[in-house]
Formats: structure tokens, C-alpha cells, sequence
């Protein structure tokens, strides 16, 4: 494994660690909406209601929100490439966990999924960044988030017809294949590096990542997440009204990424009457078409100013919501324009996040403060909508509670954008 900075191997591209990486995020996402093609099921079988039902994908974003700060520990300590080996160890048996029967394990099995994806989650950038090329980690951090979206893709569009023939226990179970294959490659990654005395075992420091001019980095490829660690002084950057703005467009985002995707399948079958084999195909759709934004956001980034990306996707997110109010019937087409939301949200606000951040410092408490902030939100919003489901016993509420979540996310969006243009 190569170090990116280090001019002699600086040419050098890790194929090997570039494929651990995407076989590894197959599992970081997908794992966690698994369930939701099936929560009807799940929420028969086990006579809960929908509320208590949405605790599922409610707690894998819970432990994002509490456990970020203390994964940089984990990473630090054991070291980046062990950590990552370490997190899909853990969603292998978080997996396994979740088939023993009853709501307790199923929801402790997510529990434990949540916790170990933390670590993956924040251990990947920071190795992407450091063993990459600079001038190619856009594109290798675009393929990681297409890929986080090609998981949650396949285990949209597969549990439910899965799960038809096996039950849903076993069908979420399967996809403890995608897990095993990541170990393995990412293993044997390992191995290779341990045997080679490489430079990659060197702890992580948690540092953020390199500024705009450094290594070739540039804010504006940025795709997901950037690693955080806590920090202790210096929080002169929390009066500034951006910042908040940001964490209010984060939290907003997570809790409409987090909501469409746990009831998406479910208010498909309702609203236009397919079975749950087809509603999951439907809605595999906010998962594939992710896949395109992930990729088209940046571009969009790097070539227009940056409100122009900001207004597609905050607009995305209006017309998934609206759309679906008014004319459920056309599903498809509202789904697969919100599907841009969501993968291209992450590199608006990262982004914009990294751009207006005076130091490495402020980078990492931002993010820390962003991403705790909002993925504390994003938790509440399985459990809420499918409560307010219950309650009315349709869709209609529900959709207007996203459809005023989704005109605040694009308020607090586009306020941070200009916001931070200004502070330029």
C-alpha cells in the first residue's frame, strides 16, 4: 500500500485497497435498510406497531449520532486498516445476531450494525485520502458513495422476493455474503501489507482532510462525510451563523433520507396496491438513482456556482414529496428525482462545510457537531412517520410532515450556501 503523499510512489495507484473499500460498503448501508421490504412482515409477525417497527432503521442512525466522536478512538488505537477489518467483523455479527427471533434480538442486531458501520464510516475517508493519489481521490470517494447506494440497491430490491420464499429472517440473514466477501478481501489486504512491513499500519491521527490546495484535494469532489474527533478548544467558529445552518440542513437531510427509506416500500404497496416484491423494486429506485447523483453532484460542483447544485437538490427533495401527495400514481418519477436529494445533499454540505472552515481544526468539530446533530434527528424520523401512520391511518399526514421538512431543508440549504459565499 502506498503513502498518497510520498512523491517517489506517488504515481502508484492501490487497486487493492480501492476494492476492499467498495466490497466493504456494500455492507455499511444495505445492511441497515434490509429490513425495511419486509417491515410489514417483520411488524406482523411480531405484532408491533409501524412506530416500534421504525426503531429498526432508528438505531443504526442513533449510534452514527453517539458514536462518531469515540470510532476516532477505536481508529487511533487499532489502527485504520484493522478498524475497518474490525467494522465489517461486526456487521457480520450484528447480522447474525438480528435472525435469532423475537424483536429484541432483531433490534439489538441493528444496535450492533449501527456501531460497528460508525467505524467504517469514519475510517474510510481517512484511508481513501491518505493511500490514494490526490488527484484521484474525487473519483475513488464518488465510487465509495455510488457503492454505499449499490448495497442499499441490491438489499432494497432482493429482500422482499427473497424473503417470500425463505421468510424475512433468513432473507436479511443472506446478506451476511456481502459482509463475508468484504472481510475476506479486506483481510487479505491487510495480510499483504503486514507481510510487505508497509506503511499502512501507522496509527490515525484524526486529522481532517488536507485543505482545498493540499495533495491536489478539493472540496468540491468531496461525496460524503469527513472524519471528526472531538474537540477541546478553539470553538470561537460555533457563534457563526453558518455553522448552524449547516447542522439544520444535515439534520433536516437525515431525517428525510432516513424516513423515505425506512417507509418507502410500505407506502408504495399502500398507495398503488402492488405486492411487496413489486413496491421494493419501486423503491429501490431512491437507492439506484442515488448511484447517478453521487456521481452528477460533483460535476455539477466543480462547473457551476455552488448554488446551482444547491437548488437542484433541495428542489429534488420538494418535488419527492409533493409529487407523492398529489400524484402517487406517476411514484416512480418522484422517487427517482429524490433519489438526487440525498446523494448529492452529502456533497453540498460537506463541501460547503470544508470551504468555509478557517483551519483543520474547525473542519473536524464542524463535522463532528454536523454529523452528530443530524443524524440525531434523522433517528426520530422512522419512528414519527410510521407512528403518524398509525394514527391516521394513511399516508397523507405523513407525506406533509416530509413535504414541510423538505421546504425547511431547502431554506437552511440554500441559507448556508449564500451564507458561506459571503464569507469568502
Amino acid at each position: 500500500m502506498t503513502r498518497a503523499g510520498d512523491p517517489a510512489v506517488r504515481r502508484a495507484f492501490p487497486w487493492l485497497v480501492v476494492a476492499g473499500i467498495l466490497v466493504a460498503a456494500l455492507s455499511f448501508r444495505g445492511h441497515i435498510v434490509a429490513p425495511t421490504p419486509v417491515l410489514r412482515d417483520i411488524a406482523a409477525d411480531l405484532g408491533i406497531p409501524s412506530a416500534q417497527a421504525g426503531l429498526l432503521t432508528t438505531a443504526p442512525v442513533l449510534m452514527f449520532a453517539l458514536l462518531t466522536p469515540l470510532a476516532a478512538i477505536v481508529i487511533r488505537r487499532a489502527g485504520a486498516e484493522l478498524a475497518l477489518l474490525l467494522s465489517l467483523v461486526g456487521v457480520l455479527v450484528g447480522t447474525v445476531i438480528r435472525t435469532l427471533p423475537g424483536f429484541g434480538p432483531l433490534l439489538i442486531g441493528m444496535v450492533v450494525i449501527g456501531s460497528a458501520v460508525t467505524v467504517g464510516n469514519v475510517v474510510t475517508p481517512v484511508i481513501i485520502r491518505r493511500d490514494v493519489p490526490g488527484e484521484r481521490v474525487g473519483v475513488v470517494t464518488a465510487a465509495y458513495t455510488a457503492t454505499l447506494n449499490v448495497g442499499s440497491l441490491l438489499t432494497t430490491l432482493l429482500t422482499a422476493p427473497v424473503a417470500e420464499v425463505v421468510g424475512w429472517s433468513l432473507a436479511l440473514f443472506g446478506w451476511a455474503s456481502l459482509t463475508i466477501g468484504g472481510i475476506v478481501l479486506w483481510g487479505f489486504c491487510l495480510a499483504r501489507e503486514r507481510r510487505a512491513g508497509g506503511v499502512s499500519g501507522e496509527r490515525f491521527s484524526g486529522a481532517a482532510p488536507a485543505p482545498a490546495d493540499a495533495e491536489g484535494w478539493d472540496p468540491a469532489s468531496l461525496t460524503g462525510p469527513t472524519p471528526v474527533v472531538v474537540q477541546r478548544r478553539g470553538r470561537s467558529w460555533l457563534r457563526r451563523p453558518v455553522v448552524w445552518l449547516l447542522v439544520g440542513a444535515f439534520a433536516l437531510q437525515a431525517f428525510l433520507y432516513y424516513g423515505f427509506s425506512t417507509w418507502l416500500p410500505t407506502m408504495t404497496a399502500d398507495l398503488l396496491g402492488v405486492g411487496a416484491t413489486s413496491a421494493g423494486a419501486l423503491a429501490s429506485l431512491f437507492q439506484g438513482v442515488g448511484i447517478a447523483g453521487a456521481l452528477l453532484i460533483p460535476v455539477l460542483t466543480r462547473y457551476t456556482p455552488r448554488l446551482v447544485p444547491a437548488a437542484v437538490i433541495c428542489a429534488s427533495w420538494v418535488v419527492l414529496a409533493l409529487g407523492m401527495s398529489v400524484a402517487p400514481e406517476s411514484l416512480w418519477v418522484w422517487v427517482s428525482i429524490g433519489a438526487m436529494g440525498h446523494a448529492g445533499g452529502f456533497v453540498v454540505i460537506f463541501s460547503t462545510l470544508v470551504a468555509v472552515a478557517r483551519n483543520d481544526a474547525e473542519a473536524t468539530g464542524m463535522s463532528a457537531l454536523v454529523q452528530g446533530g443530524g443524524y440525531a434527528l434523522g433517528a426520530t424520523a422512522a419512528p414519527l412517520l410510521g407512528g403518524v401512520h398509525d394514527l391516521t391511518g394513511g399516508w397523507t399526514a405523513t407525506l406533509g410532515i416530509t413535504l414541510a421538512v423538505a421546504l425547511g431543508y431547502a431554506v437552511l440549504l440554500m441559507g448556508a450556501v449564500m451564507s458561506a459565499a459571503r464569507s469568502r
